[in-house]
């Protein structure tokens, strides 16, 4: 099932609950390499409420991971704050902080972060690259 198609990735939730990004347009090797890398890190540091990498094909710019549930349309400012504010105590500031991000797991009880591909990670910036630039082209806030 197609969950999002833009310019920049084409995602879709497989059958079997996992959820299938492929990167695209400007600067999507860069994005790809970068959302792994974030991940990944997320991943050693115990953060249980982003997704895990389950697959990824760097020559497809392909990235398959576990599915944090269901987007939310409504979550109050203060709770997003919080959230956001959460993810930063695992080394990392996720850069798109808005409700569109935000996942809603029922097997965790729990509010989830994804999409990646911007964030920084805080606690060692000697881990790769920065964070690829957002195309100037774009305007206002990414999104869906």
């Amino acid at each position: 099932m197609e969950a999002k198609n833009t310019a920049r990735a084409l995602v879709r939730l497989g059958y079997d609950g996992r959820v299938h990004k492929t990167f695209r347009g400007h600067m999507a090797q860069e994005r790809f390499d970068h959302e792994v890398r974030v991940l990944r890190y997320l991943e050693k540091q115990g953060c249980p409420f982003v997704p895990k990498v389950l697959e990824a094909d760097p020559e497809k710019l392909h990235l398959v991971t576990s599915n944090c549930g269901s987007r939310v349309d409504h979550i109050t400012e203060d709770r997003l704050r919080l959230l956001f504010a959460e993810l930063e105590q695992y080394g990392v500031r996720h850069e798109d902080p808005y409700t569109r991000n935000v996942t809603y797991n029922p097997h965790l009880s729990r509010f989830c972060l994804i999409d990646f591909e911007f964030a920084t990670i805080l606690d060692k910036p000697d881990l790769g690259p920065p964070p690829p630039e957002p195309d100037p082209h774009e305007q206002g806030p990414r999104g869906w």
